[in-house]
């Protein structure tokens, strides 16, 4: 007997999937506080998947060993780096008095100029800045708690982000036999095919961001140097860090480097931070984004943007860090279902993308690994 399949108009099929994204939408806004941390780890520990095989396989650790030991170590190495950041950004603290000589001096020029050209004296203009000084103080204490609340809220994510780092290195392959668990066995050549490019992907794109911080942590502190800018390892790491969230650190370690320099050096250094700020971000996102970053990714940039302001709309900072591999893990999985593939290709660049080599090797090598029944 001939199975008929169902057809359904156009615009029925268009009314399913916009409300589908809306539903997606809204569930990932409801579950931000369990669906962040739980992809950040997620991203993580496929990194870390090799460093923990490699204490199971030559060391000979049992896998919760090996798992504790791996966490624990990228957790120190990420200490490390704060220790180091947070001891620089404590000597620059020591030039607040400076910097509020170089606001005091500027605010006085600015009097002496209103005085001159518009006839104001100094008396009526502390009057004016008295009256909305009290609306200022407002809308400070206002950014302030926000900002002890963001404090609270990422230092609870970061805290389970590394429990699931923990627990998902240790029931890795647990959960990849539910994966194949979930698929008829004739579709677990695809289902392998999605993880193991996944996984591939993800790595190569972590790493791509790891050489995105150095290399644009490099040009700074060349370019700083070079100027006689004052901190300049400080800020040159600080900028290649924020750099890895898009568009907005890069404005954040702009705002704080024109401030460090302006408190310890003359206008005229100030504009060269500006230019050199212009330099090396056009030469991060012309040259070092697009191809050690995006060519890991295989999105076009068209769908970042949109990815980018929905991330930042859905789940804020975390949203557009986040947005890119979530992105290119979506493609990936639209590219294995025949119905999604017009997804893939909407995500995509103009050239397809070859399946890896490696699969078929893989899944016959490792097939009663992935047998999605046992034998009774």
């Amino acid at each position: 007997m001939l199975k008929r399949t169902l057809q359904f108009p156009f615009y029925v099929k268009l009314a399913c999937t916009l409300v589908s994204i809306l539903l997606l939408g809204w569930f990932a806004i409801i579950g931000q506080t369990i669906l962040i941390p739980l992809i950040l780890g997620f991203l993580v520990s496929i990194l870390l998947v090799p460093f923990c095989n490699f204490f199971e396989r030559y060391l000979h650790f049992p896998r919760v060993l090996s798992s504790i030991t791996t966490t624990l170590l990228f957790l120190g190495f990420i200490a490390g780096v704060m220790y180091v950041l947070v001891n620089q950004l404590m000597d620059i603290a020591d030039e607040w008095p400076a910097f509020q000589n170089q606001m005091l001096e500027l605010f006085n020029n600015a009097q002496r100029w209103i005085h001159k050209n518009y006839g104001i004296n100094s008396n009526m203009q502390l009057q004016y800045l008295n009256e909305n000084l009290s609306k200022t103080f407002d809308v400070g204490t206002i950014v302030l708690e926000r900002l002890l609340g963001g404090i609270t809220r990422y230092s609870v994510l970061l805290l389970f982000t590394f429990l699931y780092i923990v627990f998902i290195l240790i029931y890795r392959r647990h959960l990849i036999r539910f994966v194949f668990y979930i698929f008829h066995e004739n579709q677990h050549k695809s289902v392998l095919s999605v993880i193991y490019t996944t996984q591939h992907m993800v790595k190569q794109y972590l790493i791509g961001l790891f050489m995105q911080i150095i290399i644009v942590s490099t040009l700074s502190f060349i370019a700083f140097s070079l100027l006689g800018i004052k901190y300049s390892f400080v800020l040159a790491l600080l900028t290649g860090i924020l750099n890895i969230i898009p568009y907005v650190g890069i404005t954040i370690s702009l705002f704080i480097s024109v401030i460090i320099t302006f408190a310890t050096s003359t206008p005229t250094h100030v504009l060269l931070v500006l230019i050199a700020y212009v330099v090396v971000h056009a030469i991060d996102g012309n040259i070092v984004m697009p191809k050690i970053v995006g060519s890991k990714v295989k999105v076009n940039s068209l769908m970042v943007i949109i990815g980018l302001v929905v991330g930042e709309i859905t789940w804020g900072i975390m949203g557009m860090f986040l947005s890119i591999p979530i992105l290119a893990m979506s493609k990936i999985i639209f590219d294995h279902i025949p119905e999604l593939k017009p997804w893939g290709f909407l995500l995509g660049e103009e050239k397809s993308e070859r399946l890896n080599p490696n699969v078929e090797k893989y899944f016959t090598k490792n097939r009663k690994l992935f047998k999605s029944k046992e034998k009774k």
